[in-house]
């Protein structure tokens, strides 16, 4: 059965939120993924760092026999 880790099994991409801070950096979140937050110096650079924290954790569930969403469209950026 599929465990619960605070995201959706069905979905069909992840949704990038990024936000400017009010000392300049940008926050890069994946809201399906609760644990993938990164900041970088421009938007592009959290949005990277998002992403590729996103494969990071997948990749680790996986490799712990654990279950991930499937995965259709992968990404799309908000903000």
């Amino acid at each position: 059965p599929f465990r619960n880790r605070g995201y959706n099994p069905v979905m069909s991409e992840f949704t990038v939120d990024s936000e400017r801070e009010e000392d300049g950096r940008w926050i890069g979140e994946v809201a399906e993924l609760p644990c993938v937050l990164t900041y970088g110096v421009t938007r592009e650079e959290a949005v990277a760092k998002a992403k590729a924290l996103a494969f990071r954790v997948l990749a680790d569930r996986l490799e712990h026999g654990e279950d991930i969403p499937e995965i259709h469209g992968v990404f799309a950026v908000t903000g």
